[in-house]
């Protein structure tokens, strides 16, 4: 595997040097300062490149060149938009770039209700609790109808959840939730949130495949023709949230998008976390049978609890059958002559870095283990695969 971390640009707290003494020979990273909607520029892109390269890393893949929502809705804007993502496309491959990371998530990039939930050796872990965004979606955002996607007992106890919070703890859930992270591509105020999801009436998930599909035909001719691989995100969490659609959370959605558009420029991009938390989703099984499309890989792991709760597990623990996934990206890089840019995610923060301002799930030490466990595992695979 191609071995890379995550970097958020010259405001990251990992600096590139700590980057690439992790044992990383690549940055993933993006134009986080553009608009989303404007186009990346040549000039910019070479720029950026340029300090990437005077640190000793490459850069080939992006995460992410964002999908801005008036194509996702197939809004009045949506030529112009198109048109500038082609455009940011050519330049992309121009400047180097190989990859480009997209989702296609309504409003929200991935979510979690809590950003520093201690395990019991002290370090602390990202967590998803549906009771949380429940109590927040009914009770603080107050969605017109909230109630009615949630079970009874869930509706409950998130009466009791907001009843027994206070004002700060309310504000806190608040910003984890719609906020803004790193790359995410919004930040809201509750207001504009209720507000944006408005946006999206009348659009189920038909519509919604409907309008990736179409984005996919539009721009995948150009990324084709200029030698891209546009590889989607899955959602994360991999189901519906505040009543908003998601269609990119199994298996047989991300064959339907293939089959709808088989060109090569449509690719995959396998994160192990965000399908894993689905325990219908078999994460060895789909790098086999999706191999040939995975153009990047995301390793990590989350713990599965009750009531659609998971936390970020370490890299080789959890439910994401680590040992299995490796094991058969091994053989597809094998079989298929290629290299798989990787990356570890959602690091716990540990360690120094507990004393240490860091971007949520993105800091060093977490991740640099992750890292080092992945290298380890895959290459210890390939040592049996000689033997």
């Amino acid at each position: 595997m191609t071995q890379t971390m995550r970097w958020f640009g010259p405001n990251d707290p990992v600096p590139l040097q700590a980057i690439r003494q992790s044992g990383a020979s690549e940055v993933v990273t993006a134009l986080h300062d553009v608009p989303n909607g404007a186009i990346w520029t040549l000039e910019a892109i070479r720029a950026r490149r340029a300090q990437i390269e005077a640190a000793g890393l490459g850069w080939t893949v992006v995460e992410s060149l964002p999908v801005h929502e008036d194509i996702k809705r197939r809004g009045p804007d949506w030529d112009r938009l198109i048109d500038n993502y082609r455009v940011s496309l050519e330049n992309l491959a121009a400047g180097g770039v190989e990859v480009v990371t997209y989702n296609f998530m309504p409003l929200l990039d991935w979510t979690r209700t809590d950003l520093a939930w201690e395990l019991p050796d002290g370090a602390r872990a990202l967590r998803f609790e549906l009771e949380a965004v429940a109590a927040y979606d009914i009770h603080i955002l107050a969605r017109p109808g909230a109630a009615d996607d949630y079970t009874p007992a869930m509706v409950e106890g998130a009466a009791r959840r907001h009843a027994a919070m206070d004002d700060d703890a309310r504000r806190l859930l608040s910003r984890t939730i719609i906020a803004g992270l790193p790359g995410s591509e919004e930040s809201f105020t509750d207001t504009d949130f209720l507000a944006a999801i408005g946006t999206y009436a009348g659009i189920d998930a038909a519509r919604l495949r409907a309008n990736h599909v179409a984005f996919l035909e539009a721009v995948c001719p150009v990324a084709e023709a200029h030698g891209i691989r546009l590889v989607v995100h899955p959602d994360d969490p991999p189901f519906s949230i505040f009543g908003l659609p998601r269609v990119v959370s199994t298996e047989a959605d991300v064959a339907d998008l293939f089959a709808r558009v088989p060109s090569a420029a449509n690719g995959l991009c396998l994160c192990t976390g965000s399908f894993g938390v689905r325990p219908d989703n078999d994460l060895p099984g789909m790098v086999d049978r999706l191999g040939t499309r995975i153009g990047f890989l995301h390793l990590r792991s989350v713990q599965r609890e009750a009531n659609d709760t998971f936390h970020e597990a370490g890299h080789l623990e959890g439910d994401a059958r680590m040992a299995e996934v490796m094991r058969a990206v091994v053989a597809l890089q094998r079989r298929e002559g290629r290299s798989i840019p990787v990356r570890p995610d959602h690091g716990h923060q540990m360690l120094d870095d507990l004393s240490r301002q860091t971007n949520p799930g993105y800091s060093l030490l977490g991740r640099m283990r992750g890292l080092a466990e992945l290298r380890g595992l895959e290459r210890g695979i390939a040592a049996a695969f000689d033997g």
